[in-house]
């Protein structure tokens, strides 16, 4: 009994199978873990298993079972597990089965099923997911100075943007918590091969983060100048608008067409015209008679053009011949005369605002 006894107190007192120096090169932060011998705690504090624990993490049976369809429900994500949270939950999956295998018997193995589980569910969204590591009862916080480093690492503006910088974060803090996990078994030894694996995963983890950056926002831009006011009156040539001694609508021509669309959009533009006045005119050649008809007939074919385009104000068309001549034209020559007298034939549009009276005379 004697024999047994102190062997016993050896064991407990040699507990941990590393030295000093590893020991407390992982600035473990739980003193129970530093307890030794026959003053080692069994207590809450020391994470001894209670109620709450049991209820939550004692459901879990046959882990290798519940891993194998954790990664199942992972894969099933496709694309939607391409980020930090679903590159996590992978980590925790290959921290169980790796305990697994070990025969790990401390609740570890059930812990990282239950950190995967709720990955998983966040990423198929049933639950919110979060970034947080929730304090785990196996596990004895280690490094908090590289824990800091991490997370100094994932709050990088240009973290979001650097899935290749994700993945070996994700791992970098499952890793470290694993770690912990080690130093609370005493294994320091473990736990200090995995904390150096994690230092040289930083420098990965960095290096993919400087390759990567914010995007850019595009460079404001500056909006279209508005467009010219709607002048009082707008002046359009005849010869422009209709095909040769014609005024019916059809005879409006494709470039004739095109000037009165440019009216329109502008009469749309400009909300505050009330009402719009039409007057056609022609040259001094022929009778006055045909030369007013047909310059009737031009005004109103232009003002049954803009009521079939939408304008709804009120229009007046009329056609005043060869009245308010403009040019001064006395060559003898036909052909030259009628060029001359290019002007005169035309049609005017004025436009009425708010408080301005239609201008029914010419």
């Amino acid at each position: 009994m004697k024999n047994t006894m102190i062997f016993a107190a050896c064991a407990l007192l040699l507990a941990g199978c590393g030295s000093t120096a590893v020991r407390d090169s992982l600035a473990i932060q739980d003193p129970t873990v530093l307890q030794r011998g026959f003053d080692t705690e069994q207590s809450v504090a020391a994470g001894a298993a209670v109620r709450q624990w049991t209820d939550v993490y004692g459901q879990i049976k046959a882990p290798r079972d519940v891993t194998a369809s954790l990664e199942s429900r992972l894969a099933a994500l496709g694309q939607k597990k391409e980020n930090y949270y679903g590159y996590k939950d992978q980590c925790w999956i290959d921290a169980a089965n790796e305990e697994i295998r070990l025969q790990n018997r401390w609740g570890f193995v059930e812990e990282a099923v239950g950190e995967a589980a709720r990955l998983t569910a966040g990423l198929e969204g049933s639950q919110p997911v979060s970034r947080d590591n929730p304090p785990l009862r196996t596990v004895a916080p280690v490094r908090p100075d590289l824990a800091a480093s991490v997370r100094a690492l994932e709050n990088d503006s240009r973290f979001q943007y650097c899935p290749a910088a994700q993945k070996v974060a994700a791992c970098m803090e499952v890793k470290l918590i694993h770690a912990g996990h080690d130093a609370w078994a005493r294994n320091f030894d473990a736990s200090r091969r995995k904390v150096i694996a994690v230092e040289e995963a930083m420098t990965e983890a960095q290096q993919h983060l400087a390759t990567c950056g914010v995007p850019q926002a595009p460079p404001p831009v500056a909006p279209p100048p508005p467009p010219p006011p709607l002048p009082p009156m707008v002046t359009l040539s005849t010869d422009a608008l209709f095909l040769f001694d014609r005024g019916d609508i059809a005879a409006i021509t494709d470039g004739g067409r095109s000037k009165l669309d440019a009216v329109i959009d502008d009469l749309k533009r400009a909300g505050e015209v009330t009402s719009v006045s039409i007057a056609g005119y022609t040259d001094r050649l022929g009778s006055a008679a045909y030369n007013r008809a047909l310059s009737q007939r031009r005004s109103t074919s232009v003002q049954r053009y803009l009521q079939s385009r939408g304008i709804k104000v009120p229009i007046q068309a009329r056609g005043h011949g060869p009245a308010s001549p403009g040019a001064q034209c006395t060559m003898k020559n036909h052909s030259a005369l009628v060029e001359c007298l290019a002007g005169d034939r035309r049609v005017e549009l004025r436009f009425s605002r708010k408080g301005e009276p239609i201008d029914s005379d010419e």
